[in-house]
Formats: C-alpha cells, sequence, structure tokens
C-alpha cells in the first residue's frame, strides 16, 4: 500500500510538468504559422501527453520503488532534471514564442530523457523500456520545432525585438 502511494508524487512531478502546457497554449499565433503538411491534428496532442506522463511518472515510480532513493539518487536527479526541461519548452515556445530557443532547448531535453534512460536500465529494464516512446515522441517533436522555426523565420526576428 505504501508503494502504491509512493506512485502519487512522480504523478504530481509529471502534472507539473503538464502544468506549463495548459498554461502556455499554442493559441492564434501558433495557428498562424506556416505549418509541414505532415504535422499531426491539435487534437492528438493532449491524449498522447497524457499517455507519456502516465508512462514516465510510472518509470520513476518503479526505479524508486527498487533501489530507494538512496540507491538511485543520480538518476532520480537526472529524471527530475528532464521533467523541468519537459515544462520549461511550452514556456519558450508558446509563452516566449520562440521556436529558436525551443528547438534548442529539446535537444538538451532529448539528451536528458537519453541520460534518463541510461541511468535507469541497470536499476530497472522496465522503467527505462517505458521512456523509450517518450524519447520517440520528443524525437519527433524536436523535428517538428525544427521545421516550424525554419518555415517562420520571422518568429524569431520578431520576438528578439
Amino acid at each position: 500500500m505504501t508503494s502504491a502511494f509512493a506512485f502519487l508524487p512522480f504523478l504530481a512531478a509529471c502534472l507539473a510538468a503538464a502544468s506549463t502546457g495548459i498554461v502556455f497554449r499554442p493559441g492564434r499565433w501558433y495557428a498562424n504559422l506556416n505549418q509541414p503538411s505532415w504535422r499531426p491534428p491539435n487534437a492528438l496532442f493532449g491524449p498522447v501527453w497524457l499517455v507519456l506522463y502516465i508512462m514516465i511518472a510510472t518509470a520513476g515510480w518503479l526505479v524508486w520503488r527498487e533501489a530507494g532513493l538512496a540507491g538511485a539518487a543520480l538518476p532520480l536527479a537526472i529524471y527530475a532534471l528532464q521533467l523541468v526541461l519537459n515544462g520549461l519548452w511550452s514556456w519558450l515556445s508558446f509563452g516566449l514564442r520562440r521556436l529558436d530557443l525551443a528547438f534548442f532547448e529539446m535537444g538538451v531535453l532529448w539528451l536528458s530523457i537519453l541520460a534518463t534512460i541510461l541511468a535507469f536500465q541497470p536499476i530497472s529494464a522496465t522503467a527505462a523500456w517505458l521512456l523509450v516512446p517518450y524519447l520517440a515522441w520528443v524525437s519527433f517533436a524536436l523535428f517538428l520545432n525544427f521545421t516550424l522555426w525554419r518555415m517562420n523565420p520571422e518568429t524569431t526576428a520578431a520576438a528578439g525585438q
């Protein structure tokens, strides 16, 4: 029972990261950008992130359950870092409307997810594998962010003025 309650802080941490996507919404500015033809519909993003955040929370919880906070301090610190970076992206992209900064930040996020997977692997292979779809989705999102930035160079120039 205690282990099940311990899942809640991991879920709460994921909800905190997700909350920036609620605060900083794409809105009209994003809708008016030049978009690639292969961009998924807006309705897909919410359900995908919901599933991913549940998987991310589960992965962190599995590592904690297996090794505890003391036994997995570094892997869980990397995990926390990737959640902070995850939340930061919405602010950079939709809050500041800086697709360039969002792209570079997402590159760091991608590296932190990979580092989390590598750090989780020796503790829980299941936890590591639970993060692979997250890495795949962020890989796709990184390419989409780059494409949007390149298709809308005025966003960088306008934001810098």
